[in-house]
């Protein structure tokens, strides 16, 4: 589908020939048939370095997710601000020969218009005089650059900011910056923010002790399994520019909401902080009456039903790019729910 934007630029989402797949040496294809714009199909893996896995979901950007959350529980982190990743960015696509063959087609379906097309035509193929124009797509510059177009990232293919990105496709050399008035071109700083929408982080189910049933006014220690939570990253590239940038968010706290009002937490925040990697303290024959260092006192009994517990884990979040910058991003959050049932303490009378 294409979108015409004003005259002079038209956006083109989800679409893309397979045979204007920009090769980027020395890795897996950033895309493939029906792939780019944003669209997103099974990514091709690879073990190119022994260590896990390399995965290509995002036209020109690869991701190394071999240091990424795992497991069926793992999940997006939220921005504990406003912040998002950027909708869309700039980036290579296209050779001489693939921009050819993708506006070709275009043209020769006349869907567009005979004036559109032949100022197209002049730009891209019989031009070359005027600045902003080219011969031939550019083919006596192949292997000294290439033709980049607008991404939309994955997963914000319906946001209005993915519609942004409207320049026309543009020319840049191997080795010079884009066009000054070019925004969101793919940066090491843009690359993070786009491996910060790629992070996984653990599961936040608690182990509660006592378990299974807990009673009312008896303190019930909470823990998560400290192995699990450690630092995760995910690294972002563009091999056809030789950048990169690394995202990785570390676990700092928990915090539990116990599901109802008439509930105590420890501490009183509801904020455990993490420890040299423990998340709680695990519960120890003997510890029934003594206060938790993490955990929840419910004051009322859940009746014929159960408390929602919620358990959600901060992640301060870094990145770091291969060109020496780096800074930190907004905190992260991941939460799930989980049921309790508590039942008032049964007396015995002899």
């Amino acid at each position: 589908m294409r979108r015409v934007t004003g005259r002079g630029r038209v956006l083109t989402v989800g679409v893309f020939v397979v045979a204007c797949g920009l090769a980027l040496p020395g890795t897996a294809s950033a895309y493939g048939p029906g792939e780019g714009q944003g669209s997103q199909k099974p990514a091709p893996s690879g073990n190119s370095d022994g260590k896990g896995e390399i995965s290509a979901t995002a036209g020109a950007v690869v991701y190394d997710t071999s240091n990424n959350g795992s497991g069926q529980s793992a999940g997006p982190v939220t921005s504990t601000t406003t912040w998002t990743p950027p909708a869309c960015y700039y980036a290579p696509k296209y050779s001489p020969a693939a921009l050819k063959a993708y506006l070709e087609p275009i043209w020769e379906a006349e869907s567009t218009g005979s004036q559109w097309d032949l100022e197209q035509r002049n730009k891209y193929e019989d031009g070359g005089k005027d600045p902003g124009t080219y011969k031939d797509f550019n083919k006596e510059k192949t292997g000294k650059g290439y033709w980049w177009d607008s991404y939309v990232t994955k997963g914000r293919e319906g946001d209005p900011g993915a519609l942004d990105c409207d320049k026309p496709i543009f020319w840049v050399d191997n080795g010079d910056p884009p066009p000054a008035d070019i925004g969101n071109a793919v940066t090491p700083k843009i690359l993070a923010e786009l491996a910060y929408n790629e992070i996984r982080v653990p599961g936040t189910k608690v182990t509660l002790a006592p378990a299974g049933t807990t009673k009312v006014n008896l303190p019930t220690w909470a823990w998560l399994d400290g192995a699990a939570f450690k630092p995760v990253s995910v690294t972002a590239s563009v091999p056809a520019l030789g950048i990169s940038a690394t995202t990785t968010a570390k676990p700092v706290s928990l915090k539990i909401e116990p599901g109802t009002a008439d509930a105590q937490t420890y501490p009183a925040s509801g904020v455990c902080q993490i420890n040299n990697g423990r998340i709680g303290e695990p519960y120890a024959k003997g510890k029934a009456h003594q206060t938790p260092p993490c955990g929840v006192k419910y004051l009322r009994s859940s009746g014929d039903g159960t408390y929602p517990l919620k358990a959600t884990i901060t992640w301060k979040i870094h990145w770091t790019g291969s060109d020496g910058t780096g800074d930190n991003l907004p905190d992260g959050t991941f939460g799930a729910t989980q049921n309790v049932t508590v039942q008032e303490i049964q007396a015995v009378n002899r």
